[in-house]
């Protein structure tokens, strides 16, 4: 047996459908489309969200807020994790690389856990108390632009 001798199962294939080939065939006439009303004419279409006529969903649930399209969003480094990467000179490569941060998004240190060794911060923005925390260790930080 060779690739070339293989069928599907009987019963697995069937011929297409032709509508529209006259009466005789059980598909003339209206070819399943039914008289009239708009799907019975080519080109019909249903809008996304079309509900019969109903008030769509999207249109029935009430808005609220809005979206500020300038939002800056942050990855975010807590100091515990900072002390955990074993470095005193702390870049964004230093954080690439250790996983800590993804992406080219902005780097902003928070104060959350306990900071003992100083170290050289170098991020885009610091909170106070990570400001805090870091000179009261004995370390740096440096903001980027």
């Amino acid at each position: 047996m060779s690739l070339s001798q293989l069928k599907p199962p009987a019963g697995q294939k069937h011929k297409k459908q032709r509508v529209g080939q006259g009466m005789g065939t059980g598909r003339g006439k209206y070819s399943g489309r039914g008289a009239k009303g708009a799907k019975s004419v080519s080109g019909y279409s249903r809008m996304r969200g079309f509900e019969g006529g109903q008030m769509p969903l999207h249109r029935r649930i009430p808005k609220r807020g809005f979206t500020n399209i300038f939002r800056e969003e942050y990855d975010v480094v807590n100091l515990s994790r900072l002390a955990t990467l074993g470095e005193t000179e702390i870049t964004l490569e230093v954080l690439k690389k250790a996983g800590v941060v993804q992406g080219n998004a902005p780097v902003k240190i928070l104060g959350m856990g306990e900071l003992t060794v100083a170290l050289t911060v170098h991020a885009h923005k610091f909170s106070k108390s990570a400001q805090e925390k870091i000179t009261k260790a004995g370390g740096k930080f440096e903001v980027l632009q």
